[in-house]
């Protein structure tokens, strides 16, 4: 990574007119709102859940909303989840929650927040390459195949530390270092490991900024510490204080027997491809911006955890605004004629790349451009009047796919996680089992129950408990 040039030596692209186009980056925003959202919605009205995290956070998110401690039962009867990770910031979407009692709400909320990201993407190339480059960027970056997966992977509460670092990253390249410092503090409430992130967004300011305001420098160095000591204090002390084994429930996907690294190099390598290539063509390696994106990074790539090594679900997201912005500083800073000729052309690349792979590859958004994806589907029709046959208030025991269309009126439990008791119902999708196996499973996870088929179709099954041994 080289040393760029300081920043007062930097020539930025003429002013975008104020109006109307200062509006752009904001009806960009809009546009992805509305693709992310409608993604989001026909993904849960067609029954296509990928994990049971929408549910999770629906209970969470639910108990802040009844101003109960944020307990989770999927983890666990009476789990508090603070336990697993702590994301404390889930708690502001509580008022939206108790408006409207759906998982919907979360979907909704979360394709907001990733559409707002946008905003200081845009602004950001905007005011440093000009307008039609700065337009380019900011749909390039609402069409990054990390923001894309976030997007069709359910709920997760990395949807607050994207726009948080997006606009970190556009006040620090404005120069504006208390801003950025402002942005990133609040990192440490979204998840135990992005205090080391607000931390690198710490360095970047003092790096810009040691030979010259030493207020500032100061400011930077106390939230670097900050944020440090609080993903150290959070791991070691606040979850294993909520957790009720006592110690923090993931350190063993670091450490499995193996050394930390080791393997899986092939897919780790396409993950980094895929990261820094098509997004920048390798531009954002001269912009120390990139130093924000280490610690996900590292963590990742050193885990032995093999689904944090992909491009896969959400693990990405974070790392968008991060190479963008990247991109976008470098290209500014260029000073060569080879070296700026090419970076005059990377934003027009950049959109390209994210039009090409989103129809060619696909990625998820491909999806809206297809008629039957607008349409529920017999799977979610059939899920729709089995469930219905659970009545509001019941206990559940259910596997992936039918928690979310539960949590709202229901207590769920993981299925075979309900701490020793015989839930009410159980509700299944196992299209590949039959009768007496779904039966069989059922009574040996509750020997003293007793369970009928209460409804079937299309692999959705809920059976009913008709007795249970005092």
């Amino acid at each position: 990574m080289t040393v760029t040039a300081p920043a007062e030596e930097i020539q930025e692209a003429p002013a975008a007119p104020r109006h109307p186009a200062r509006f752009v980056p904001w009806l960009l925003a809009a546009v992805f709102f509305a693709g992310y959202a409608t993604l989001s919605v026909l993904r849960f009205r067609r029954f296509e859940m990928m994990s049971w995290d929408l549910g999770i956070f629906d209970q969470v998110v639910d108990s802040y909303a009844h101003l109960r401690a944020p307990v989770a039962d999927l983890k666990g009867p009476g789990f508090n989840i603070l336990g697993d990770h702590f994301s404390p910031v889930l708690a502001l979407l509580a008022p939206f929650r108790a408006l409207f009692p759906t998982p919907v709400t979360l979907l909704v909320a979360q394709a907001a927040l990733m559409a707002l990201s946008v905003v200081p993407v845009t602004r950001a190339a905007r005011r440093l390459l000009g307008d039609h480059a700065g337009v380019a960027i900011g749909i390039a970056y609402g069409l990054s195949w990390g923001i894309q997966r976030a997007v069709e992977f359910d709920f997760h509460e990395i949807c607050f530390a994207v726009p948080l670092i997006a606009f970190a990253l556009e006040a620090l390249l404005r120069e504006r270092w208390v801003a950025a410092l402002c942005w990133a503090a609040p990192l440490v409430t979204v998840k135990e490991d992005l205090g080391v992130t607000a931390s690198a967004i710490a360095l970047v300011v003092l790096l810009r900024t040691w030979r010259g305001s030493r207020r500032v420098a100061v400011a930077a160095v106390c939230v670097g510490i900050f944020g440090v000591a609080m993903s150290a204090l959070t791991l070691t002390v606040l979850i294993p204080a909520f957790n009720h084994a006592g110690d923090y429930a993931y350190w063993d996907k670091v450490d499995k027997g193996g050394t930390p690294g080791a393997g899986g190099w092939d897919v780790k390598i396409r993950t980094l491809f895929w990261v820094m290539v098509p997004t920048t063509g390798l531009l954002a390696l001269r912009s120390p911006l990139l130093l924000v994106a280490v610690p996900t990074l590292a963590w990742r790539l050193l885990t032995q955890e093999e689904h944090y090594w992909g491009t896969g679900w959400h693990y990405s997201a974070v790392l968008m605004p991060i190479v963008m912005l990247a991109l976008v500083d470098a290209a500014a800073r260029a000073r060569s004629g080879w070296l700026r000729a090419c970076a005059g052309h990377l934003p027009a690349g950049a959109l390209l790349v994210a039009l090409s792979t989103t129809v060619m590859l696909p990625l998820p958004l491909e999806q809206l451009a297809r008629p039957e994806r607008y349409e529920r589907g017999p799977v979610a029709e059939a899920a729709v009047r089995a469930l219905a046959k659970i009545p509001d208030g019941a206990t559940v025991e259910s596997n992936i796919r039918p928690i979310a269309y539960l949590t709202n009126r229901c207590r769920v439990f993981w299925v075979g996680d309900t701490g020793g008791h015989a839930p009410q119902y159980v509700a299944l999708f196992e299209p590949d089992k039959q009768r007496d196996a779904i039966l069989d499973d059922a009574r040996s996870r509750h020997p003293g129950a007793a369970y009928d088929v209460e409804a079937y179709e299309r692999g959705v099954w809920v059976l009913r408990r008709t007795f249970e041994l005092s």
